[in-house]
Parts: structure tokens; sequence; C-alpha cells
């Protein structure tokens, strides 16, 4: 286990697309034998059941202004304590995301591939349910907010 303070963290909410490769080397060094990467994108299928009949066209994520970047933070740090990371990337889009768009990307640099798979999965997991974003689905007659966290 690695102490939070070694790991190198950078971390994102921003209105701006999404540059993967750059996400992946930000995770990359000589001390890192391992990156675990997700990559979430728009997809045409609905998670509103109820809307489960609907092809969705675009989503917009909305985000709280400060404490989304400083939950981001607070969780990257946390994984970086419980797995022996040495670089966390974690950004998250806002604003209008057309289909196949990347929306939310994790990168976690580790001397080992199962510390950066395991905390790769935990770090995208907690996003999703902690993280002040939400996420609104588009569809070509409306459209409908997502859960409480997207």
């Amino acid at each position: 286990m690695a102490d939070s303070s070694e790991a190198i963290i950078a971390v994102a909410v921003t209105d701006i697309p999404l540059d993967v490769s750059a996400a992946i080397a930000g995770a990359s060094g000589p001390d890192v034998g391992g990156i675990g990467v997700f990559v979430g994108t728009v997809r045409d299928s609905s998670s509103v059941e109820s809307n489960s009949d609907k092809p969705v066209i675009a989503l917009d994520y909305d985000s709280h202004p400060s404490l989304a970047e400083q939950r981001l933070r607070a969780i990257a740090a946390e994984a970086a304590s419980k797995w022996e990371l040495r670089r966390v990337v974690a950004i998250h889009r806002t604003g209008h995301c057309e289909l196949g768009e990347p929306t939310v990307v994790v990168a976690a640099g580790a001397p080992h591939r199962g510390d950066a798979l395991e905390a790769c999965r935990w770090i995208i997991d907690t996003i999703k349910s902690t993280v002040p974003i939400w996420k609104r689905e588009a569809y070509a007659d409306g459209s409908s907010w997502v859960g409480d966290n997207a």
C-alpha cells in the first residue's frame, strides 16, 4: 500500500472534450508497470427504465461547481492509499456530449497490473455513486435526468 502523498494525482471536471491519450500519458511513468484505464462514452440506449424504448441521441452533464472536483481528488487520494498507485488521472465531462464521445476517463498507474486494475474499477464505481455530477439523457422527443449521481 502506498501513501497517497507519493502518488501524482490529476483530476478535473471540464466542459472541454476529453483527450483520452493525454489522460493515459498522465498515468504513465518509469515507475509504472501497468495502467488500468476506464473510458465511459455516450451510448444510444437509455439508463432510465421508463425510457428503455427511446434511443438516446446525446447526453448533457451538470456538476456542483466546486464539490465535484474536490470529491474526485479525495477519491483518487483514497485509492492511492488503498493500492500501490504512482499516478491517478480522473476527468469527467460536463455540458453537451454526442454519441460515442468520451465522458469520463480514469487511469490508475501502478508498478503492477493488479493494483492498477482493481483501483481503476473502484475509482470509477466510487465516482458514479458519490460525485455530484448529474446526467440528462436527450431523446428525439425530449429528455430525462438519470438517478441521483451519474
